[in-house]
């Protein structure tokens, strides 16, 4: 089933904004003495508030606690802006001042806001939100009166902040995302929040409501044959419009089928996927709607360095800016797309960082060994403290969304080239405009929502969506009322 991450996605105090990579709602969580969780997919329950349905669910299986499930948590509008860091370093050792990282957050977030106004404009005077965002600052710079050390540490403070909107929107740049349309992304009230036992526990809570038997795990599917009249003998005299053909050879005939694969998925295998092939409308939406890739990279401690009021640590790249195009190899720099780490709250003994990676940096991450993230890593980490004696990381844990064959990345956007319309069509029924076929393959998954795009929320209410489509067809055929799971 489909999510959201980062994206991945950041908002209030150090939580990226929207779902962090997942394989659509797929919530992976790795176990960690004496019994905490990493999450190397989905994080944070973003925007926790009466509109949001992962927030109600979570309330009503009783997974929140009383500051979660406060009035006061709820009614904070974070903007869908990450908050500032708890401490701020320079890739030279150096502390940066939170005034000037305030300052320029300020700035960049301010700039954001305003890509969102172009919604319903005539027109754009930039196809892309990275555009628009490097003209307004290169205006901006022209007016900064302070010495050339200090500007130079501002447009690297700024660069931090390209990077980490990267994450929130599972991009490798902000010139791949489209400027009109990027105001349709709703982000709801609430302070990001978390799953204590991890978002596993809300999906165990969720299936224990199944019937059982009813799942069917480790079942890859070949191929989804659609549009025909299939016979199978264990239903002797009916035929089915759908057969869903398994990788093992099993074949399950069906009246309808919702797909809630990851986009990624459906981007490199839509081809052999469905058979017939997806209507051209379709086939070129997932084409067109942006995915891209999130990953975590967890970092284990004897002990800590930060302090203990530590929550996020951001790491500014001296002599980079949004303003220039540099290309350096991957091999040397990939961790130069790294925003920072996030402090977990400790398991015991246990001491975690969490850093975000965005792009094809973050691709890259996921073809080295263990051994040479760690490496990488270390030496980073001894970099901004300025400690050459800081000791390694015990162990490195770390998701590879990009490389997972049915995922192949994070979470969607909308790209340059496309709009919300392609969300709509993404997510339209087939077989299209014949009311006398019953709906077969419907879709679902956080890139089929147009405003909720990269999230768990929107990811259910996309599912919501198919499941009242198919009631809604079954009760006009039997014209009574059928019970609701």
């Amino acid at each position: 089933s489909q999510e959201a991450s980062g994206q991945g996605k950041a908002a209030s105090g150090p939580a990226p904004r929207r779902s962090s990579p997942g394989s659509g709602d797929l919530q992976m969580a790795f176990p960690l003495p004496p019994g905490g969780v990493v999450e190397v997919g989905a994080h944070w329950i973003h925007g926790p508030s009466q509109g949001n349905p992962v927030f109600q669910l979570a309330a009503e299986y009783g997974l929140l606690g009383e500051k979660e499930l406060s009035k006061e948590n709820q009614l904070v509008e974070t903007g869908g802006h990450v908050g500032l860091p708890s401490v701020c370093c320079t890739s030279s050792g150096a502390r940066v001042s939170l005034e000037l990282v305030a300052e320029m957050a300020s700035l960049f977030y301010g700039l954001i806001d305003q890509t969102r106004e172009f919604l319903h404009a005539t027109e754009t005077p930039v196809p892309s939100v990275g555009e628009y965002l490097k003209k307004e600052i290169s205006q901006q710079v022209t007016g900064w009166t302070e010495n050339e050390e200090t500007r130079k540490l501002k447009l690297a403070i700024l660069n931090t902040f390209f990077h980490v909107e990267c994450c929130l929107s599972g991009t490798h740049s902000m010139d791949l995302v489209a400027l009109a349309p990027f105001g349709e992304y709703t982000v709801l009230p609430g302070l990001d929040c978390t799953f204590s036992g991890g978002y596993q526990e809300l999906t165990n809570c969720i299936m224990a409501s199944l019937p059982k038997d009813v799942m069917i795990f480790n079942m890859p599917v070949k191929t989804i044959h659609w549009n025909g009249s299939f016979r199978e003998g264990t239903f002797p005299g009916e035929a089915f419009p759908v057969l869903v053909e398994c990788e093992d050879g099993s074949r399950l005939p069906a009246h309808h089928v919702i797909v809630t694969v990851p986009l990624g998925f459906l981007k490199e295998q839509q081809n052999t996927f469905f058979d017939p092939p997806l209507p051209a409308e379709k086939a070129e939406a997932i084409r067109k709607i942006g995915f891209g890739t999130n990953n975590k990279i967890f970092l284990e401690f004897e002990e800590p360095f930060w302090e203990p009021d530590c929550q996020l640590i951001q790491v500014v790249w001296e002599d980079t800016s949004p303003l220039q195009d540099t290309a350096p190899s991957m091999q040397d720099a990939w961790f130069k797309k790294l925003i920072g780490f996030l402090v977990l709250p400790p398991f015991g003994s246990v001491h975690v960082l969490c850093g975000f990676i965005a792009g094809l940096e973050s691709e890259f991450m996921e073809t080295l060994s263990d051994e040479e993230v760690l490496l990488s890593l270390t030496q980073v980490l001894r970099r901004v403290t300025g400690n050459p004696q800081l000791p390694a990381p015990k162990s490195v844990l770390r998701s590879c969304w990009h490389s997972a064959p049915f995922t192949r990345g994070s979470y969607s956007y909308v790209a340059v080239g496309s709009t919300g319309d392609d969300i709509d069509q993404l997510a339209q029924p087939l077989p299209v405009d014949d009311s006398s076929t019953q709906l077969q393959i419907l879709f679902a998954g956080e890139a089929t929502h147009r405003t909720f795009y990269s999230t768990t929320h929107g990811a259910l209410l996309s599912g919501w969506r198919e499941a009242d489509r198919l009631i809604g067809l079954w009760d006009l055929q039997s014209q009574q009322p059928r019970p609701r799971l």
